[in-house]
């Protein structure tokens, strides 16, 4: 696991006394795509070439790995080569944890086809289970959890951004054949627009949470056709938009 243990000052019950405490090792990651489209992120250095190809399709840059004609890796440095024929656009607009430009290309959303349905339990069973799955986050409390489900599988990544995390599980999904519009990704963050957007990129009908979708979030679900499952704790959770792919039985 990437984890190093670091001094601290643990104070507790009026007691302050010297304790070694996990954190988390992020690194700054950089991607270059055809040599000139370079992007520098704070990642874990971990499943760099899943988080490559999920990236590379949630900022709408390739929409097939056929496009894809290499990826490597040396040490937190990722190439890659799209095939310039195929490169849809060098603009990514999703390069941070904010709103970025979303709002500049919220015409470009596309709809989410799929009569994809999964059961409330299965969720609920399954945000437990993001929980029990999250090593790094049980021991230094410093990442976000995304996982993707298809037919049975379960897949988690860690990251300490949470766009990365995703684009890792949709990277991976894209990279195993999985099939998007009959999968679900649930992760632990907020769901605003541009998290949505990446499922209405990939082609995924469900995004879950624990936590709560914004307005902006809801408004591109409904242009995407995205169902949003928020507030998954417990034995709780809202859905919001088509909800009928969620059944409750």
């Amino acid at each position: 696991m990437r984890i190093e243990e670091i001094d601290a000052i643990s104070y507790k019950n009026n007691e302050a006394k010297e304790v070694r405490e996990n954190v988390v090792q992020d690194e700054t990651i950089t991607l270059t795509i055809n040599g000139d489209i370079s992007r520098s992120l704070s990642a874990i250095e971990d499943s760099l070439k899943e988080f490559a190809v999920g990236y590379m399709f949630n900022e709408n840059m390739v929409d097939s790995l056929d496009s894809i004609k290499e990826i490597k890796i040396e040490g937190n440095q990722i190439f890659a080569e799209i095939d310039d024929r195929l490169l849809k656009t060098n603009e990514t607009v999703l390069c941070s944890d904010s709103a970025g430009g979303w709002r500049s290309k919220i015409k470009d959303v596309k709809e989410v086809k799929s009569d994809f349905q999964v059961s409330v339990h299965e969720l609920i069973d399954r945000i437990e289970e993001l929980k029990d799955n999250a090593e790094i986050w049980q021991a230094t409390g410093g990442t976000h959890v995304a996982g993707i489900v298809y037919d049975g599988q379960f897949v988690v990544k860690e990251d300490v951004s949470r766009h990365v995390a995703v684009d890792k599980v949709i990277g991976y999904g894209i990279l195993n054949g999985f099939d998007l519009s009959n999968s679900y990704v649930i992760y632990s963050g907020r769901m605003p627009a541009d998290m949505v957007i990446k499922m209405t990129r990939a082609g995924v009908p469900i995004l879950a949470s624990n936590a709560a979708p914004a307005n902006s979030g809801y408004n591109i679900a409904k242009k995407g056709n995205v169902t949003l499952v928020g507030f998954l704790r417990g034995e709780r959770c809202n859905i919001y938009n088509n909800q009928n792919r969620v059944i409750f039985d």
